[in-house]
């Protein structure tokens, strides 16, 4: 079967195709139109759709919509209720205009779809396809999605046997884990329903200082759900706007949050495991793009391994629905292989944008060589290598690369993608090499989706990656998976004794992650950026 996956929904829409099983192609939408999220500046977006990401899905694979045996719908309106939170004034419109209206919508952005083999699957159902379906487990596996919200819920706790999804809990509407991230992020003066890894990242800087009044509040209840009630975040700090200065009690509200989101979630894994008694746990959701929260399930819940789908937001709806309906249909792909699941072009392509640029460039004789010698003079590098990446994080794909052992490169690349100097930036360490550097996270960790404590004796040799609280966000390079990308690590150990490098997305302020060779190209002549490494060919600034 061909099955085109959608997710149009709230946030980062995003398009998949499943073909005879195999997961073809996936991208966000935000790659194509360079609007971040894929939101349009509304209150409410739900009506944007992933044309240009399916109709790239399409053509990578060499189909027509006409040749399409499924469209697989990653929200299912007739499960919208009325009184829920956000939708008191709309619900039925909503309900209505997706039941009857997104397939002829799909067939308009889509000329020879047929309308009728569009079918809605639920949000949840979606997220858990797209991670129990994908994970690279031989055998069945527990499955925890966490997020905002679906179409009346917040949360599913299940399992998959034999490709088939046994939901044993849901929480429904008003309680939810990630509405109550969302709402604190837009409290502390970031953006909601975007920013939230940014509350992450400040929830370090502080001790739990409202741990307490959280645990009163929100708490995990005896039948695989959660309780959150309602609080006042103006009685514990003045709402911060985006341009006022960041306090420490900010940072301790954060602390207070992301601490109490991370009991709450390890008290609803030991629940599903002993519901269960399966060895092996998936994640998706947005709240499974919390890494601190992932480190703590791996460390101290019951499962033995714990995979988390590296598009785990809204954007990997698209492929968790379309892995739905191929598993109905009796086709269960085949495990997850990388995130590198988006556009790509030729080197000769590559060279036609150099030449109508008009830009200098060279094409030496190895590109790795040429970047690790350019890092380990203290440059900041643009890598544009291969297919882009599907989902949040840059993977090796679409980076900005820099020396990890110089403290200020965390400053410098900070101010270069205009971000607030709070964040952290992470390393890309050599699978072999990982172990002796990171502790407690799980290696191999090719996706960012965990946190490692850094060990004693590397904490003063590569500064740049330390967080202020000890850990990184490693990612490790596997040579037999990347091989370009291990051996520009190699030969930059070779010159400077440190097989890690850092990663951080080839973007700036308020901008997507740089998909096409454009994008590259505008980005590395508006940022203070060295040296862009894009295939063979490598360009000075």
């Amino acid at each position: 079967m061909r099955i085109l996956g959608v997710n149009a929904i709230f946030h980062d829409p995003a398009a998949a195709l499943v073909v005879d099983g195999e997961i073809a192609a996936a991208a966000e939408e935000e790659r194509f139109s360079r609007r971040k999220h894929g939101k349009r500046p509304v209150p409410f977006s739900a009506w944007e759709l992933p044309e240009q990401s399916a109709r790239w899905c399409l053509e990578h694979a060499g189909l027509q919509p006409g040749d399409l045996d499924a469209v697989a719908y990653s929200y299912d309106p007739n499960l919208v209720e009325p009184g829920q939170k956000g939708l008191d004034d709309n619900w039925e419109e909503l309900r209505t205009q997706y039941a009857r209206r997104s397939p002829y919508f799909l067939a308009t952005a889509l000329p020879g779809l047929d309308p009728d083999i569009v079918r809605f699957v639920p949000h949840h159902m979606a997220h858990a396809g797209s991670t129990g379906l994908a994970a690279p487990f031989d055998g069945d596996c527990a499955v925890l999605v966490s997020d905002g919200r679906g179409e009346c819920a917040s949360h599913l706790a299940g399992s998959y046997r034999g490709h088939k999804l046994e939901t044993f809990a849901t929480q429904r509407l008003p309680h939810s884990l990630g509405l109550m991230y969302e709402e604190l992020t837009e409290h502390l003066g970031f953006l909601r329903s975007s920013d939230e890894y940014k509350v992450m990242a400040l929830a370090s800087y502080a001790k739990p200082k409202h741990l307490d009044l959280m645990r009163e509040h929100v708490y995990a209840t005896d039948d695989g759900g959660f309780t959150v009630r309602p609080i006042d975040w103006a009685t514990l700090v003045k709402r911060r706007a985006a341009d006022d200065e960041m306090t420490d009690e900010h940072a301790e509200l954060a602390a207070s949050v992301q601490v109490r989101v991370e009991e709450v979630l390890l008290d609803l894994v030991r629940w599903l495991h002993d519901r269960t008694g399966q060895r092996r746990l998936t994640m998706a959701g947005g709240v499974a793009l919390n890494c601190v929260a992932n480190t703590r399930i791996l460390a101290e819940g019951p499962f033995e391994d714990v995979w988390v789908q590296p598009a785990a937001g809204d954007a990997g709806t698209a492929l968790g629905a379309a892995l739905h309906l191929a598993a109905e249909a009796g086709e269960p792909a085949s495990p997850m292989a990388g995130a590198d699941l988006g556009r790509e072009w030729t080197d000769e392509e590559i060279r036609g944008y150099l030449d109508r640029a008009r830009i200098a460039y060279s094409e030496p004789r190895s590109v790795a060589a040429d970047v690790a010698e350019a890092l380990a003079a203290n440059k900041i590098v643009a890598w544009f290598q291969g297919r882009g990446e599907y989902g949040p994080r840059a993977l090796g794909r679409r980076s900005l690369l820099a020396h990890p052992g110089f403290a200020d490169n965390l400053g410098r690349l900070n101010e270069v993608k205009g971000r607030e100097q709070f964040r952290p930036i992470a390393p890309m360490v050599l699978l072999d090499r990982a172990p002796e550097m990171f502790a407690r996270g799980p290696i191999p960790s090719p996706y960012m989706l965990f946190v490692h404590d850094v060990r004693p004796e590397w904490k003063d040799r590569i500064p740049a990656v330390v967080h202020v609280d000890g850990t990184a966000r490693a990612q490790t390079v596997d040579p037999a998976k990347d091989p370009l990308l291990a051996r520009m690590l190699a030969e930059f150990n070779h010159r400077t004794g440190l097989p890690v490098v850092v990663n951080t997305s080839l973007n700036t302020a308020g901008r997507p992650m740089v998909d096409d060779p454009r994008d590259a190209l505008e980005c590395f002549g508006s940022a203070p950026v060295d040296l862009l490494a894009i295939g063979p060919f490598v360009v000075r600034r």
